[in-house]
């Protein structure tokens, strides 16, 4: 599996994958043009994406609609360094969801393939390569 990264311009950097384009781009604040997600944007929205689909496959699974089921990802920084220290996902589910699947629904949103590589991350290595021009 291979991503490619290309700079279209401005503060916008694309990430190319399986044939689709993933468009970032920086606010004004940054220089950009704030046309799209930044790339810590996409990686938030990817974790709270990741829980969402657990649910959904959760519910499916059980033929529970999921109408009225509303997920908010809240982000609380460490003012000393100004990183997120805590991330908080709140499943607000409707008053008629099953009683007995209130505790079970979060246990699936917790099994998030974001959040368990955010837990044993893998190896991060950059290297650089020169281009070649191929004959």
């Amino acid at each position: 599996m291979a991503i490619e990264i290309k700079f279209p311009g401005g503060m916008k950097v694309d990430a190319i994958l399986g044939g689709r384009t993933i468009r970032t781009d920086q606010p004004a604040s940054n220089g950009g043009d704030d046309s799209a997600p930044s790339p810590f944007d996409h990686f938030l929205a990817s974790l709270a994406t990741c829980a969402g689909i657990f649910v959904l496959f959760f519910c499916r699974q059980r033929n529970i609609s999921t109408e009225g089921i509303r997920m908010l990802q809240h982000m609380e920084k460490d003012p000393a360094t100004g990183r997120i220290s805590l991330i908080e996902m709140d499943i607000h589910l409707p008053r008629d969801f099953p009683e007995k699947y209130r505790s079970a629904v979060v246990r699936a949103a917790e099994q998030c393939s974001v959040k368990k590589y955010l837990e044993n991350p893998p190896l991060l290595r950059v290297v650089t390569s020169t281009a070649r021009i191929d004959a």
